[in-house]
């Protein structure tokens, strides 16, 4: 079980010694799943506890509201991932004004030292931490020295057992803002391999315009505060899952539907393969599920009238069902 805690206050007083890391950690990414490696280890060797400090909302998003990224993924599937990679704890510190205004010495002291009793902190090469991004590394090490912890400095890449490389061929950085820009594309394979996973969305299933079911393809519509980073425009093969945990496999439409006027951009899944005696019972609306993205099958096209659409809709499904089950 991984302990979530919000505040420092919460973490029990008998907890630790820990090895922590400090991070946002948007998308957990096999660089980011590089200093969790290590973290692990290192907890391990000293019989520590392992924790993540993360923080939310992300700082961009307090410090520049209107230029903030897009995220890759919500909180809950952040605190997902960092707990599939066996972590003890998870520390969602309230990123506000007020932790900004915290000093390098302050941050360590309050939140490390005191809440989670550090004896060691893992850290990529590029840290900054502390009021104005004052903190790096160096200070980090400084302060060990000072205080009595351990710091390990690692390069957040993943390029040992796992070579990535860009579209010339150039080894680059696994990194979030790497995600985003495949994922801005609708190069969903390329973000799976940087992810280590299949990027996803996760929201509840609302009431659309009802087209899809009217042209024989009903779909899932995720509500517009859906989490996750919303892919360019057009049909996808993937998956949902719906509460129950099942795994649908998917044919997904990102975008506004160009054939009909006035439709707002949406992520809706057309489940392939519902069992026809209880399709009548298929009823996602009000669940919360995850929509998974496997491949990108085509871009989004205007067609002469809902007729073309429904055939091009026709031979999505038959791609979307070839590449996700007969592989």
């Amino acid at each position: 079980m991984v302990h979530i805690w919000n505040d420092p206050t919460e973490v029990p007083e008998d907890f630790g010694p820990c090895v922590v890391t400090i991070g946002n950690f948007d998308g957990v990414h096999r660089g980011h799943q590089q200093v969790l490696a290590q973290l692990l280890r290192t907890a391990g060797q000293h019989g520590n506890r392992s924790v993540v400090v993360t923080f939310d909302p992300h700082p961009a998003q307090v410090h520049q509201p209107d230029s903030a990224p897009e995220l890759i993924m919500g909180l809950q599937d952040k605190l997902d991932a960092l707990a599939a990679a066996g972590l003890d704890a998870v520390l969602v510190m309230k990123y506000n004004l007020a932790l900004a205004g915290m000093t390098p010495e302050e941050f360590v002291g309050t939140v490390l030292l005191d809440g989670l009793h550090a004896a060691h902190v893992v850290v990529g090469h590029d840290l900054r931490f502390g009021v104005g991004n004052s903190g790096d590394v160096g200070t980090m090490q400084a302060l060990g020295k000072k205080l009595g912890f351990g710091v390990q400095v690692i390069n957040e890449f993943g390029a040992e057992d796992f070579p990535v490389h860009d579209d010339g061929g150039t080894p680059r950085r696994c990194s979030s803002t790497w995600v985003r820009e495949a994922l801005a594309e609708g190069d969903v394979e390329t973000a799976a391999v940087i992810l280590g996973r299949p990027h996803r969305m996760r929201g509840e299933v609302v009431h659309g315009a009802a087209r899809g079911r009217a042209l024989g393809f009903p779909t899932a519509n995720l509500d517009h505060s859906a989490t996750g980073y919303v892919p360019a425009d057009g049909i996808y093969a993937g998956w949902l899952v719906d509460e129950s945990g099942t795994r649908w496999p998917a044919a997904i439409s990102v975008g506004s539907n160009p054939t009909f006027d006035g439709v707002s951009r949406q992520v809706e899944a057309h489940v392939i393969d519902r069992p026809e005696e209880a399709v009548e019972d298929f009823n996602l609306y009000g669940q919360t599920v995850v929509v998974e993205f496997t491949a990108r099958l085509r871009g989004m096209v205007a067609y002469r009238g809902p007729e073309a659409l429904v055939d091009q809709m026709g031979l999505d499904v038959i791609q979307a069902h070839d590449l996700l089950l007969n592989k």
